[in-house]
């Protein structure tokens, strides 16, 4: 494959990641595949998990502040009757419980529904998260561990199947920074007997499902042009967010980090909104709606503008 210049491929590619391997090494064989270094993903997967990855190639690795807040979806199978330091099936095992400990479904379906709205959660050790500028897995590792504040979460639905007498398939939707190990191990301790998360895998993020993304065996198996063809348009990561078509004149304003007087361009969004920005159909940036203060002797609570938020060069100079 020839060296192309940086950035000249672009976009957002939904990988099904398959067990066993750190997102980290998903990442390094897209770089090969698409022969870029410019490359990131959102929303890291343990090994042990499988399911939507989104890469982002290119100009796309500047959106990884924003897809990473998008809600999610997991399935994942929860086992009943054991704790672990990990709080998944991979872990040095802490405790068992006794088989007749274990709840019937009536007690275990109730103690799901009770994790079901806003939560507070404490991250698990064996996470990325960083304390002191180190990572808790690598203090996890070495043998030690740090006080965590719980952190508030969102749990839209749980929806279970029972599978056998200790065994649960759990269908989950969130928000972002939620930890299905730590879900599975919190409903184990509020049940009294201990539970682990066995499987998991990711069926959403965003707008992005599960039935759209592809395994690295298939990318491997692509020619060059097919590859490309599977990659999505930056602007995917955006279409919730209301769109501006702006003419060359405020469009070069923006891009030049110049406000956008919202009464000028007719337009009305209120103060916090993000914005698609775009020029002859084509996206371009983001941008915000905010009040710029009035100036001294003017009057008034402020004058409503769109500022730059993030600015997403689509073409080629």
């Amino acid at each position: 494959m020839s060296k192309r210049k940086p950035d000249t491929v672009s976009g957002v590619l939904i990988v099904n990641k398959h067990g066993g391997v750190t997102s980290h090494r998903i990442i390094s064989a897209c770089r090969r595949l698409y022969d870029t270094q410019r490359i990131g993903h959102a929303g890291t997967l343990d090994p042990i998990a499988t399911g939507v990855l989104p890469v982002l190639i290119g100009r796309a690795a500047k959106a990884a502040d924003y897809i990473i807040r998008h809600d999610k979806s997991y399935r994942c199978e929860m086992l009943l009757g054991m704790t672990t330091d990990t709080e998944d099936v991979t872990g040095e095992i802490l405790t068992r419980a006794d088989p007749a400990l274990i709840p019937d479904e009536e007690t275990v379906r109730a103690a799901i529904s009770r994790f079901v709205g806003t939560i507070e959660q404490v991250p698990p050790m064996y996470s990325a998260l960083k304390v002191g500028g180190k990572k808790l897995v690598d203090i996890a590792r070495a043998g030690g561990e740090v006080e965590r504040a719980p952190r508030e979460i969102e749990i839209y639905s749980i929806g279970a199947e029972k599978l056998s007498a200790d065994r649960y398939a759990l269908d989950v939707s969130c928000s972002k920074g939620t930890y299905i190990r730590t879900l599975c191990a919190d409903i184990g301790r509020e049940l009294g007997c201990g539970a682990v998360m066995a499987a998991l895998t990711r069926t959403r993020t965003g707008r992005f499902t599960l039935d759209e993304a592809v395994t690295i065996e298939e990318l491997e198996s692509m020619t060059e042009a097919e590859r490309l063809r599977v990659l999505r348009p930056v602007e995917s990561l955006f279409e919730e967010l209301p769109a501006l078509e702006l003419d060359e004149f405020h469009a070069r304003l923006i891009r030049c980090g110049s406000d956008l007087y919202q009464k000028k361009i007719r337009t009305d969004y209120p103060a916090g909104t993000l914005i698609r920005l775009r020029r002859g159909g084509a996206f371009f940036a983001l941008g915000r709606a905010e009040v710029k203060p009035a100036e001294p002797g003017d009057g008034g609570e402020g004058i409503p503008v769109i500022r730059l938020e993030k600015l997403f060069v689509l073409e080629e100079s």
